[in-house]
């Protein structure tokens, strides 16, 4: 798609900010959702994220560099009418917690895992009064039923806009204990990004490194930091 606007502005409107496009092609426009919904987002700092991202297209728009919108245009499309679906959602990565299943104790990735992850997991546990089952090998075991609960209590206490960017965090971690310590206050993002594919890193000191896995990790690893600076301009 050419680009059919010239300038793009930030505007405070009833519950929030929204994107105004202008141009030769068009007059002054509010930006919508992909899902036809008013795009309102709840903070200055993420509109003007989102304005510059509709600012740094060139003459041909390129909608893989709209991060940012897609996760507000999923706050609002998808997360706002019906909340607790992805609430459900974040709670099963719980279930499945990559920083829970470890190797068997003589294997020699092991002490790695456990001091990378066991201080993640026991920050979850203090933070949230609850406890994880800590599983060797890959045969699924249920996390204690109070865990998952306290979890989803915890979790239907975040805004939309944060259930979308940790809806994210927690995907590409595949770990809800990852996501949730990255949502906060300075954290170490690159660090958590890192714990969370421990494994991936080990096989490549192994085994070599990978072009097309290395180039795939590296976007993925884009998205996870976009994702927690969305949910951090959400909040400012």
């Amino acid at each position: 798609m050419k680009r059919f606007y010239r300038d793009v502005a930030v505007e405070a409107t009833d519950g929030g900010f929204r994107i105004l496009l202008d141009g030769p092609a068009i007059k002054t426009q509010a930006i919508k959702t992909q899902g036809g919904r008013a795009q309102i987002v709840p903070t200055r700092a993420l509109a003007t994220a989102m304005a510059a991202e509709w600012a740094e297209q060139g003459e041909t728009i390129d909608t893989a560099r709209f991060v940012f919108r897609d996760m507000a245009d999923y706050a609002i499309d998808v997360v706002a009418p019906d909340p607790a679906a992805t609430i459900a959602a974040l709670v099963g990565y719980a279930g499945t917690d990559t920083l829970c299943y470890r190797a068997f104790p003589d294997e020699p990735i092991a002490p790695r895992q456990f001091a990378q992850w066991e201080p993640l997991v026991e920050d979850a546990e203090a933070r949230f009064s609850v406890r994880f089952v800590r599983v060797a090998g890959v045969m699924p075991r249920p996390q204690p039923t109070e865990t998952i609960a306290t979890l989803a209590a915890h979790l239907d206490r975040h805004d939309t806009f944060t259930l979308a960017a940790l809806r994210n965090l927690a995907g590409l971690a595949a770990s809800l204990i990852v996501g949730l310590a990255a949502l906060e206050p300075d954290a170490p993002v690159e660090a958590l990004w890192d714990a969370a594919h421990l494994e991936e890193h080990w096989q490549a000191e192994l085994w070599g490194k990978d072009a097309e896995a290395e180039a795939r990790s590296a976007r993925r690893r884009a998205d996870f930091l976009a994702a927690a600076r969305f949910a951090a301009l959400a909040k400012s």
